[in-house]
């Protein structure tokens, strides 16, 4: 067995430095504390529940599949909830014997070795969460037939510690379901639609009984059909900005092996006035409670009311339920780009400080719609809010995801000492009716009469700043107004005190540098994951972006939000002052 790979050399080396120091503690400490008694910790072994193996050929090498196992360590603290010790895992194989034969990956696996009908692997050390245990290459052995399934057993040792043993089955032959790619119209107009006659076959050596019918389509697309036999759920819990929906459709028959279905009514794929550039995926799975448990993620779902969706097949016969061949062909996806527009409407804010406060603002923009805007394939951000800080005054805090950078917009080291200039990036998808909320504080250095810093939505380049999909560029603009009149002495909803001296001077944005000689003019040079307290629905961080969304409570409210704030108004202030 390979117990001295460089890999255990340097694990057993930390234990040896790990142990020795705490020797070193006790001998310190005495006798003087009593011993705590530890729990003993149990881990548990993930992998396939079953795997399915191609037939063994007439001539030339069989084909392989994989196995990989995982070891859990349950533990959620990342710094001590580690098992410092050696420990033993053993993978019985005799009950695969005649069914299959089993290869270590020696790349992934370099701590196991296989004698007999056993492999054993020897490591040290298991930290908290999932972690690769072993990985397997197995065929269907020579003499093997179709149906022959055998089990290999997983069991694991070490002193101190507990594992729960598990069982994976490997069976030769199988269904092999593969959905065939439809010609869809890929450039549309919103309210568009088109049928999707989803076609699959069997390629396997066995019968399916029953399959699993997944579409998944995000914000732009709908599938107006509502079926019994479907259960459909909205946002994806990994990819909430997605707007994903998700249709996970139970279709009753045999479905026999060498024979191609139809689904015996078209569904029907539309791209609503939400559309812009979407994503439809469609496949299909032999049905199975755990296949449904994985394609779900969790997502709470709810069952729809129509008529039954079926799939007509070519013949009829007996199936006998076992696992796809080929896992890989079982889906196809399509993208969509649809002529549509989408208003983002920039939003400022009018405060007012005398000297030495810190004054709050709250700035940003709204997608008026009526599209949702994506970049799902690329991961792009979708649009970068550039803010210029109004003239005697400095940052004193902002949100995560905002950069400093020069007055002229060019890349600035020093990201802690205010600045005059502020890019904020969303992520790759903003939502219709949400936009990106960034809350500032500010210190008023020097109070002056009707100071303003522009606020712009703009694309994520500073030498190509529009919005290709925007059709409003005038109202991409707006202005933090500070002490918009009188001398300041009007504090507002600042507070005294706050800390933070003043910038760089602010000046209005400037023509674009150079995207090569600005790296903060590129958005790629920022993460949007960093998201903020204030940040709304589908601009939170990304992957996909797939952060939670924050909707605003109506269109009425969007409206009324989108004209306060893009326009100030001098009378309202004096009004109150003279109330």
């Amino acid at each position: 067995m390979t117990r001295c790979s460089p890999r255990t050399v340097l694990h057993r080396a930390a234990g040896s430095l790990a142990a020795a120091g705490l020797l070193a503690a006790a001998s310190l400490a005495g006798a003087a504390a009593p011993a705590q008694a530890v729990d003993t910790p149990v881990f548990t072994f993930g992998g396939p529940a079953e795997t399915a193996l191609h037939p063994y050929p007439e001539s030339g090498k069989p084909k392989s599949s994989r196995v990989g196992i995982t070891l859990d360590n349950p533990s959620e603290d990342e710094e001590n909830g580690g098992f410092d010790g050696d420990f033993t895992l053993t993978f019985d194989l005799s009950g695969v014997a005649g069914v299959a034969d089993v290869k270590i990956d020696g790349e992934a696996s370099p701590d196991c070795e296989i004698t007999g009908t056993k492999a054993v692997c020897e490591d040290w050390g298991i930290r908290p969460g999932s972690q690769s245990a072993a990985d397997f290459v197995v065929t269907a052995a020579d003499g093997s037939e179709n149906g022959d399934t055998g089990t290999i057993t997983v069991t694991g040792r070490a002193d101190g510690a507990t594992f729960t043993p598990f069982t994976t089955r490997l069976t030769v032959g199988g269904p092999d379901l593969v959905t065939e790619r439809l010609p869809f119209r890929t450039e549309l107009t919103p309210g568009e639609k088109q049928q999707a006659p989803i076609t699959f076959a069997n390629r396997g050596t066995r019968d399916a009984d029953g399959v699993l019918l997944t579409l998944r389509y995000s914000r732009g697309l709908d599938i107006p059909q509502r079926y019994s036999n479907c259960e459909y759920s909205v946002d994806d819990p990994d990819l909430p900005d997605f707007g994903w929906t998700t249709a996970l459709c139970s279709v009753e028959g045999a479905f026999e092996a060498g024979a191609t279905y139809t689904l015996a009514t078209p569904l029907t794929l539309e791209a609503t006035e939400r559309a812009y550039y979407d994503t439809f995926l469609y496949g299909i799975h032999e049905n199975s409670a755990a296949q449904r448990t994985a394609l779900r993620a969790g997502a709470p779902s709810e069952r729809g009311s129509g008529g039954v969706l079926k799939a007509v097949p070519a013949k009829k016969g007996a199936a006998a339920r076992s696992t796809d061949l080929t896992p890989g062909d079982n889906q196809q996806e399509a993208d969509f780009r649809t002529e549509n527009t989408a208003d983002f409407v920039a939003y400022g804010d009018d405060v007012a400080g005398p000297e030495g406060s810190t004054v709050k603002a709250d700035i940003g923009f709204r997608n008026e719609g009526p599209a949702w805007i994506g970049h799902i394939r690329s991961g792009e951000d979708v649009a970068t809010v550039d803010f210029t800080v109004p003239q005697g005054a400095s940052v004193t805090s902002k949100p995560e995801r905002c950069r400093a950078v020069t007055a002229d917009g060019k890349y600035r080291e020093d990201q802690k000492s205010p600045a005059p200039r502020y890019f904020c990036n969303t992520s790759m998808t903003v939502r219709d009716g949400a936009g990106l909320d960034l809350p500032f504080e500010l210190r008023v250095d020097k109070a002056m009469v009707g100071a303003s810093g522009a606020v712009t939505v703009r694309g994520t380049f500073l030498k190509n700043p529009k919005l290709p999909f925007d059709p409003e560029p005038a109202n991409n603009t707006a202005y933090l107004i500070l002490n918009g009149e009188g001398d300041g002495s009007d504090s507002g909803g600042a507070t005294e005190g706050g800390d933070g001296g003043s910038g760089e001077p602010s000046t209005p944005p400037t023509s674009a540098p150079d995207p090569e000689e600005s790296p903060s003019g590129t958005s790629g040079s920022s993460s949007s994951g960093g998201s903020s307290a204030g940040t709304a629905g589908g601009s939170g961080g990304g992957l996909a972006s797939t952060g939670s969304v924050a909707l605003i409570a109506s269109g009425t409210a969007a409206a009324a939000l989108a004209a306060g704030l893009v326009l100030f108004t001098a009378a309202r202030r004096r009004a109150a002052r003279h109330s």
